[in-house]
């Protein structure tokens, strides 16, 4: 397994972690002390604590940037790239996508923890852009 591959693995785990330990852990404690429905979690409706929300949003996050990640990786597997810029960027990536959920999840929102959680995805942003650039340069 490569770096990248690694990387993107423990992203997809901490996708799956937010979801059983946050998610999963506020809704099936009100559910089993009775204090919630097993059906009143809609999808589309902003209810519970406000950390529980934010844990949601975070969630969200992870998900929308996994499958660009994935890309990535894949496209820098089939190219066989391997590089030691590659394997820094995938190794920034998860302390970054680390503190962007956590910053979300534990903290409230204000301009400090919003300017940290975006520093943090434009990390994330940065290294995808580059270590596509080396996948790209592999076609030519």
């Amino acid at each position: 397994m490569t770096i990248p591959q690694l990387s993107l693995l423990l992203c997809a785990m901490w996708t799956a972690g937010i979801l059983i330990v946050a998610i999963g852990w506020y809704r099936w404690s009100r559910i089993l002390l009775g204090t919630a429905a097993i059906n009143s979690f809609p999808a589309d409706d902003s209810q519970g604590s406000d950390w529980y929300r934010r844990a949601m949003r975070a969630h969200a996050n992870c998900i929308e940037n996994l499958p660009v990640y994935g890309v990535v990786v894949y496209v820098l597997s089939v190219t066989h790239v391997s590089s030691p810029w590659v394997d820094a960027m995938a190794l920034l990536i998860v302390p970054s996508r680390l503190v962007q959920s956590l910053t979300h999840i534990c903290f409230v929102q204000t301009a400090r923890a919003v300017s940290i959680r975006f520093t943090a995805f434009s990390v994330q942003l940065a290294c995808f852009m580059i270590m596509a650039g080396y996948a790209l340069a592999a076609l030519r």
